[in-house]
């Protein structure tokens, strides 16, 4: 999910996941220097995704079993732009069905140079639960989702390194990989593909403390707001060890809405439904 996502989901946020359109041609440091060049693509990336303030968006999240079985979740997205020095953005999840489910809520303010905080909203018990860095690489509400995969990703929370640009279906990718370098990571690394064309996030392998490929996200067809924002229409998130699938078809996207810090806070979760 991006905020200045792919500060995603991820991802999230998103993205986290978004471009502006109009940008000159970017000159990019040389193939032989890939650390320097894996950097400028991320920051390209990020720089294109500025200045959209707040926003929110609707979204339904489609769980697939290993067998095919498939059940949905509507939640919705608050986030808001952040640009304080070491500060990341900050980002609102909340379930609205089914019932079993709503009510929960996931408040994450991202971080650039140490551990996200990030706070959990239980209406069965009625309490809000921190996340401590340690426990950020779980599974969010029984998803393919892990929390930090859902914390706004900051630039300065990898290293960065070039590894080719290769065709991506009808596009050509630029192809890096990200290490990251907070505390608790579940990931040892990841394979991002990005568009040379709007810079837009397309896919991301994860990699698991084994080095072993775990993960693989994949980015829909992309709308863009205000002239300027990119948004995607779906994230799709398997599992290849356990076969499973999270898909969010994200919905009504609003951007300048008015949202204030006090809207992003530990003790407004509770009135978050």
């Amino acid at each position: 999910m991006t905020g200045s996502s792919a500060r995603l989901l991820g991802a999230a946020a998103a993205a986290w996941l978004a471009c502006t359109a109009a940008f000159a041609e970017v000159s990019l440091p040389p193939e032989s220097d890939p650390a320097a060049r894996g950097l400028a693509i991320a920051e390209e990336m990020d720089r294109r995704d500025r200045g959209w303030g707040d926003a929110t968006a609707e979204m339904k999240m489609i769980l697939t079993n290993a067998a095919g079985a498939t059940s949905e979740r509507e939640l919705r997205l608050s986030m808001m732009e952040r640009g304080g020095a070491g500060e990341g953005d900050w980002s609102l999840i909340v379930f609205d069905r089914p019932l079993d489910v709503a009510g929960t809520a996931l408040l994450t303010h991202a971080y650039v140079a140490k551990p996200d905080d990030q706070w959990l909203y239980l209406p069965a018990v009625k309490r809000v639960r921190r996340i401590s860095s340690a426990n950020q690489s779980g599974p969010f509400v029984g998803s393919e989702f892990a929390f930090e995969d859902l914390a706004p990703q900051e630039v300065g929370k990898f290293t960065y390194l070039w590894l080719r640009d290769e065709p991506c279906g009808e596009r050509t990718c630029h192809v890096i990989d990200r290490t990251p370098a907070y505390e608790g990571s579940g990931y040892t690394r990841q394979t991002v593909w990005i568009d040379t064309e709007h810079y837009l996030l397309r896919k991301i392998d994860y990699y698991d403390r084994k080095s072993s490929l775990l993960k693989t996200l994949t980015a829909g067809e992309y709308d863009q707001y205000l002239d300027s924002y990119w948004r995607p229409r779906d994230l799709d998130m398997v599992n290849h060890e356990s076969r499973k699938q999270t898909k969010l078809v994200w919905q009504k996207y609003e951007f300048r809405t008015g949202l204030k810090e006090s809207d992003f806070t530990p003790a407004a979760l509770e009135r978050a439904r």
